[in-house]
């Protein structure tokens, strides 16, 4: 993958070695618990808990904030050419319908555990985006967590992470999460899935278009990608945690839905196609 010629933005809030310490906003509230259904990798932890750790700093203290701008390391220079990216090409989209992009209010990069408008963020949920705040919040050790423990490797696989919680970004602007909750939040039809598989589809048109540009893929990127996507099905994580796959407890699809999406969006390059909401089946 070719990504340091790309544009960077600078929409980057840097709180790296702050000391981990995080802080609430408010209670864990409706949005607090549609970022703990929808921004989690690592579902490895139980959803009550990852409630209790959004919501377990309590209110009163300020949130954190960190060094806005193009971090000095090439990890955090990797984040912010990517984000960029996904601006731009959601800008040209949403131009092309007659309306103006905003794009989310930063990429956090982060260490351990920082305050959110959703609560308290920690490593072990993995990348997540917070409507309240509208940022998207990266502790990049999962980076290694993504190779290691799902066998996800390559620079493409962290680009569709980033790109998927964009996604989600695009789909709070949509009105897609309200949808979403309405519809329940567990099982293999629910809203939480048919948003996931969405985001996936949207994270496959971000790289269709990227490729257009100052950013560059190869066939094997796009095999990272699709690897990632498997990686973090719900069937997969299930089958390696519990020994078994429970689909009345899925909350973002099975590695086939989330290959099958990514690769429509990317295929398509329209995120007309990633009507997930109306599709009689995903």
């Amino acid at each position: 993958m070719e990504w340091r010629g790309g544009r960077r933005g600078g929409n980057i809030e840097d709180r790296r070695g702050m000391g981990g310490v995080g802080a609430a906003t408010g209670g864990i509230g409706v949005v607090g618990i549609v970022a703990v259904l929808i921004g989690v990798f690592v579902f490895d932890i139980d959803p009550q808990q990852m409630m209790s750790i959004v919501g377990g700093a309590g209110g009163g203290a300020p949130v954190q904030e960190g060094a806005r701008g193009t971090p000095g390391d090439e990890a955090g220079q990797f984040v912010d050419v990517i984000e960029t990216s996904t601006t731009d090409v959601w800008t040209a989209i949403f131009s092309a319908s007659g309306q103006k992009y905003q794009p989310p209010a930063a990429a956090v990069l982060y260490d351990q555990a920082t305050g959110t408008g959703c609560g308290t963020g920690q490593a072990a949920m993995g990348p997540f985006y917070c409507p309240a705040d509208q940022k998207i919040y990266l502790d990049l050790s999962f980076w290694s967590e993504l190779e290691s423990k799902f066998g996800a490797g390559g620079e493409f696989a962290r680009a569709y992470v980033i790109a998927h919680e964009v996604g989600h970004h695009v789909q709070n602007l949509q009105g897609a999460m309200d949808k979403a909750q309405r519809m329940g939040m567990r099982g293999e039809e629910s809203g939480a899935v048919r948003l996931e598989l969405q985001a996936d589809c949207y994270a496959g048109v971000w790289a269709a278009r990227a490729a257009n540009g100052r950013i560059q893929f190869n066939a094997q990127d796009i095999s990272d990608g699709l690897g990632a996507a498997s990686a973090v099905g719900d069937d997969t994580i299930q089958k390696r945690t519990q020994g078994r796959v429970v689909p009345d407890a899925f909350t973002h699809g099975s590695a086939e839905q989330r290959m099958r999406w990514f690769r429509r969006g990317y295929e398509a390059g329209d995120p007309v196609a990633c009507d997930t909401f109306s599709a009689a089946t995903l």
